[in-house]
């Protein structure tokens, strides 16, 4: 049986503030970021921080965890040149996943 789960790479309208998640449904999960007004000091919220960059899918969810470590680690120079391999434009993916 094959699972998704996604790493996933989130920023402002400015691109001046990443964040990086993991979840089981980078669909659903992208609307409860967008959708966030509730929690104010969530930091999604906090920085206006919900338009997808990066996405990567992974079969188990030890390696997706692994790797969001890997990521959170990370430089943001080295954050920039990963997002660039995939999104050199910085183009907002977001309504390429959530469906309207």
């Amino acid at each position: 049986m094959s699972h998704n789960y996604f790493v996933y790479i989130l920023t402002n309208k400015n691109k001046t503030v990443l964040y990086t998640g993991v979840t089981n449904d980078l669909e659903v999960r992208l609307k409860q970021h967008v959708g966030n007004r509730e929690n104010k000091f969530a930091f999604t919220f906090k920085y206006n921080c919900h338009y997808l960059i990066f996405f990567e899918r992974h079969q188990f969810i030890e390696h997706a965890i692994e790797r969001e470590k890997e990521i959170k680690g990370w430089t943001r120079k080295k954050k920039n040149e990963l997002i660039e391999i995939v999104n050199p434009n910085w183009r907002f993916l977001n309504e390429e996943i959530i469906e309207r």
